[in-house]
């Protein structure tokens, strides 16, 4: 069976015309751009998210589009110090 002329085509074509036709055929993306720093509410739902494992694609978008990943890292490490020092006061209460 012989290759189809539009095949021949896109091979024959320089790499950088070739990813210009590439990326005109994809959809066109969203302009990223970067937002403020997160409210507190969202920095609590954040970081629980990451904690257990589960956040919804919008949660994670709105993450990652912030302008500074700090918020997001001294949450993270007082959650980590409160969970641990919660799960010694629990132990320390159940073992005499």
């Amino acid at each position: 069976m012989a290759p189809s002329i539009e095949s021949d085509k896109s091979l024959q074509e320089p790499p950088e015309q070739n990813q210009a036709h590439m990326q005109k055929q994809q959809p066109s993306a969203k302009p990223e751009t970067k937002a403020s720093s997160p409210s507190i509410w969202q920095l609590v739902i954040s970081v629980f998210g990451a904690a257990f494992g589960v956040q919804t694609e919008a949660t994670r978008q709105r993450d990652f589009n912030t302008s500074s990943p700090l918020p997001y890292i001294i949450a993270g490490l007082v959650f980590t110090v409160l969970f641990v020092l919660t799960i010694m006061g629990v132990v320390s209460l159940v073992l005499p």
